[in-house]
């Protein structure tokens, strides 16, 4: 029931960040979701740390881990956010935008996690 808690209120203080950063960066571009890419590109950053410190041993506990990467990283990121908002971008059929946005959240994705994990190699 702890580590149940410790998702519940990683993940409401993650969601409350992701709003915090979304709403005043989504309206400066048009029909570029800047504060929802951003959220993710810095949560996939943040769940290769966390989970690169948690596999090294002693830095962070099970229970940290849990509060961080599933309960934070998955309130902070927005993947279903992102998924509505490239529907929308299809739907007006801006292609260029949707493919653009979609290529570059994936790519900055998985190589912000590949960083997360190199830093947190280095900490150690």
């Amino acid at each position: 029931m702890k580590q149940a808690f410790l998702v519940f209120l990683g993940g409401g203080f993650g969601s409350v960040m992701r709003y915090l950063i979304s709403k005043p960066l989504n309206p400066l571009f048009h029909n570029f979701f800047l504060g929802t890419f951003l959220v993710n590109i810095v949560g996939c950053l943040l769940i290769g740390l966390v989970l690169g410190l948690s596999a090294k041993g002693n830095i962070l506990s099970y229970n940290s881990t849990l509060f961080f990467a599933t309960g934070f990283c998955g309130g902070f990121t927005t993947f279903s956010a992102f998924a509505f908002e490239k529907h929308s971008l299809l739907k007006n059929g801006d292609l260029l935008n949707f493919g653009i946005y979609m290529v570059a959240s994936i790519c900055f994705g998985v190589l912000a996690v590949i960083f997360g994990l190199w830093l947190a190699k280095q900490l150690g």
